[in-house]
């Protein structure tokens, strides 16, 4: 797809009509476009927009951006930040402009939308092994020479249902063998000598081509960086002992694919493969972490690897959900309109963060107040004895892992320090 039409589809985004479907946004911006809505630059809290809306941080976001691309190119590592997290075309694209070989995603559905808005190289993490999902990759990739496309294998018997759906292909697909990453660990092959036999049985087929090996750290038993680091070097391994027995060669092949990286150990990433001795070809080193881009202030906020290397920088949390004290039945106790269906749960609670008062307008820190639970729409918070908050007040919450944040939001208003309301992120889950 040429990048006229990349732009054009991108920017069609701001075409579409605000109604209902997008909660938090102004009741009376009904009909306008989102461009139009942009361009008026609303205030968050007096341009009537309704609680509970969840925000991104505009320079928060440029700050992310900017500090793994730069990370990136330290360390000498392509970058294919993971699109599941956000889903979001209109970030899939800032990533790319920011240095991003690709975009990483892990379900046909997920690549129907990166292709629907130009993304020419993809890495599905994942063993794809349905059919109508293959013959369209298949379709994709015989309609557009420029489309990469690289695809896990972990089984015999994959590679044998792939071969079966993509027989007459014009284009072989490219993949990779997924090391596991142990036993009880999530999906993969499970030891080096399986590994030899799943790619011995991609190169008896035409219509696979294998290009490297990868995994998954994050899924390593009782992580440590010493575990970590040693199932790392099981991954560069496996390529060099795939390399010396010349499973690469022959294939027309311009590079060796080695690949792993999530939000929590890319710093070992980095380190393991600046490692990876020289081999047949060029190594595409490619890191895959995909949280990065909105941080949190949870999950990730622990984990992120720059805690353990602060001189790298540092991430900032792009995420705030707003909600408003519907309920205030005693002093020690209050309760806000978002919930479940608007926040994410699954790993921590979202955290008070500042009070804007609904009648001065003042922001003060959330000092000595707590959630403790969700209900569907409601947020329980516990208040310390003299903490002011009032009916009407406006609380502003820190969120943990973007994952199960993005998919609870089809249209997220990203905000500028001054509090104007600058674009809208479309999300498509």
């Amino acid at each position: 797809m040429a990048a006229t039409d990349r732009e054009d589809r991108l920017a069609a985004l701001g075409a579409e009509r605000v109604d209902h479907r997008f909660k938090g946004l102004p009741p009376d911006a009904d009909g306008l476009t989102v461009a139009q809505l942009a361009a008026q630059r609303r205030d968050l809290f007096t341009g009537g927009f309704s609680t509970p809306v969840l925000t991104l941080s505009a320079e928060s976001l440029e700050h992310n951006l900017a500090l793994l691309e730069t990370y990136a190119e330290r360390h000498g590592l392509a970058f294919a930040p993971h699109g599941k997290t956000t889903m979001a075309p209109q970030l899939f694209a800032r990533q790319i402009e920011r240095g991003a070989w690709g975009i990483t995603l892990a379900m046909p559905h997920q690549v129907r939308v990166a292709r629907a808005f130009g993304t020419e190289r993809i890495f599905l993490a994942n063993e794809l092994v349905d059919a109508p999902a293959l013959r369209w990759i298949a379709a994709e990739l015989s309609r557009d020479p420029s489309f990469r496309f690289i695809c896990y294998v972990d089984s015999v018997r994959g590679v044998e249902l792939m071969d079966e759906a993509l027989r007459g292909s014009a284009r072989p697909v490219d993949v990779v063998v997924e090391l596991a990453a142990g036993d009880g660990a999530r999906t993969g092959v499970r030891t080096e000598a399986e590994c030899a036999e799943v790619a011995d049985a991609v190169g008896r087929v035409g219509t696979l081509r294998l290009v490297g090996v990868a995994g998954y750290e994050g899924e390593v038993p009782r992580a440590d960086p010493a575990r970590v680091r040693a199932y790392l070097e099981r991954i560069v391994s496996l390529a060099v002992d795939f390399d010396k027995a010349g499973r690469f060669s022959g294939l027309g092949l311009d590079e060796i694919v080695v690949s792993a990286g999530g939000s929590a150990w890319f710093d070992s990433v980095a380190e393991t493969f600046a490692a990876l001795p020289e081999l047949s070809l060029p190594v595409l080193k490619l890191l895959r972490s995909g949280a990065y881009v909105s941080h949190d202030s949870g999950h990730y906020r622990k984990l992120t690897p720059f805690n353990r290397v602060p001189s790298e920088g540092a991430l900032q949390p792009a995420f705030r959900l707003w909600a408003q004290v519907v309920s205030r039945p005693s002093p020690e106790q209050a309760f806000v309109n978002a919930g479940k269906r608007d926040a994410a749960y699954d790993l921590d609670l979202p955290v008070a963060e500042v009070v804007r008062d609904a009648v001065t307008g003042v922001v003060r820190p959330a000092s000595g107040i707590s959630v403790t639970g969700l209900s569907d729409q409601h947020g329980w918070l516990r208040t310390e004895e003299g903490v002011p908050l009032s009916v009407g007040d406006w609380v502003g919450m820190g969120l943990s892992h973007p994952c199960t944040v993005f998919d609870k939001w089809e249209l997220i208003p990203v905000v500028e320090g001054d509090g104007a309301v600058s674009d809208y992120i479309r999300t498509y889950f």
